[in-house]
């Protein structure tokens, strides 16, 4: 008995040790980052009181230009903070629109996540912190509402033509597991250096498809993003090669490797989901490089989607390798002729007005327009951001499998 009433004593000793180490902890300046007022105005607080410079960066700030490899980029703006006598540093924004955004801190030159904020998504090889403005709509649709939710899984599967084993990311609908239907699919392609992760974290689809199906703004569908990096099993940190440093810099992006490993995607799904297995219930679109892919992709298979969606598609850009597969790039304008011949349901194009893919998008336009091919265009505000393709998904989506 004696024993066990020391051991207790040591136990509350330590816990005691435990709670005045949190205590003391907590002494410092009270602050939270970042901070939501009633106006939609925000305040981003850093505590660094050795600091000699503290900056914020992010989209919720006016644009700058930027230049990068020949072409001109929309970067985030920069604001300084201001330091108080307790060592925090704090800005305070203008109202900002209902959005997500995402921003950094600069601290004497190096650019770190909010300390004060623990949310966080990487994109590529950067971290950002997250910030949620509700209030509209369209912004409503990035939340997480009172709706029934479908299901995000992360899957892998076989693809003989890239000799690998791959992971995809699919969402089914809710009810999926119970109903016993059959579902159409949309496969959803990122952009350059992302990966089957980017759509269902920075892209916010499996929110944006929960809550447009719930509305009876979409039909309940599956959404299958694939990784459009046929070199990689899966995104960085979660494959065979360990933690490897994520890139842009990747083999075997836009040479037609992709686009010939598809169909072993399309199989894979068909075979293992309950879905119906024919182009009027079959969409394809992607951002970017998925948008060059969906459009080869669609092109070269023309019987395979009915719906086809361009968001700030690279067109143009394949990669000039001449081990790659150039037959799926050859002849590309007699190739959208005869996906035309087919009569697809939807083409739809969308980009921001500030986009450095713009001109290559118009000039397909021309095309299109030449040949009388019809197709729908939405033009927005913005270059070549997550905004723009979040908006182009909500708006995609609800017109498909009608």
């Amino acid at each position: 008995m004696k024993k066990l009433i020391i051991v207790a004593a040591l136990c509350l000793t330590g816990m005691a040790a435990q709670a005045q180490q949190n205590l003391s902890w907590g002494q410092g300046p009270q602050v939270a980052s970042p901070d939501v007022h009633a106006d939609n105005s925000v305040t981003f607080n850093l505590i660094a009181p050795e600091a000699q410079k503290v900056q914020v960066t992010g989209d919720f700030l006016p644009t700058q230009k930027v230049e990068y490899q020949g072409n001109t980029y929309d970067a985030p703006g920069v604001a300084d903070l201001v330091k108080d006598g307790n060592g925090v540093w704090s800005f305070t924004s203008a109202p900002l629109k209902p959005e997500l955004y995402t921003y950094n801190m600069i601290v004497d030159g190096v650019k770190i996540i909010d300390p004060l904020n623990v949310y966080n998504i990487r994109d590529i090889n950067n971290l950002f912190s997250v910030l949620l403005i509700g209030g509209d709509a369209r912004t409503d649709l990035y939340k997480v509402n009172k709706v029934a939710h479908g299901t995000v899984s992360k899957i892998w599967y076989e693809s003989p033509t890239a000799g690998l084993t791959r992971r995809l990311t699919v969402y089914t609908p809710a009810g999926y597991e119970t109903s016993g239907k059959e579902y159409p699919v949309l496969y959803l392609l990122h952009g350059i250096g992302g990966d089957e992760n980017a759509w269902s974290e920075l892209g916010r689809a499996a929110q944006i498809l929960d809550n447009l199906i719930a509305q009876g703004k979409a039909e309940p569908m599956l959404v299958v993003m694939t990784n459009g990096n046929i070199s990689q099993e899966a995104c960085p940190g979660e494959t065979s090669e360990g933690f490897r440093v994520p890139t842009m810099m990747l083999p075997k992006t836009m040479e037609g490797s992709f686009e010939t490993a598809f169909p072993d995607v399309v199989k894979f799904i068909e075979k293992t989901y309950r879905v119906k297995k024919d182009k009027a219930h079959r969409a394809i679109a992607g951002l970017s490089m998925g948008g060059f892919h969906s459009l080869f992709i669609s092109i070269n298979n023309p019987d395979l989607f009915g719906y086809i969606g361009l968001f700030s598609a690279a067109v143009d850009q394949q990669q000039k390798d001449p081990n790659g597969f150039p037959n799926i790039y050859a002849d590309r304008n007699k190739k959208i002729d005869a996906l035309f011949a087919k009569k697809p349901t939807l083409f739809w194009i969308g980009i921001g007005k500030t986009d450095f893919l713009i001109k290559n998008n118009n000039d397909l336009r021309a095309y299109l327009d030449s040949k009388g091919h019809k197709y729908t265009y939405l033009e927005t505000d913005g270059g070549h951001i997550w905004r723009n393709w979040r908006i182009y998904l909500s708006e995609f989506t609800p017109l498909l499998f009608k």
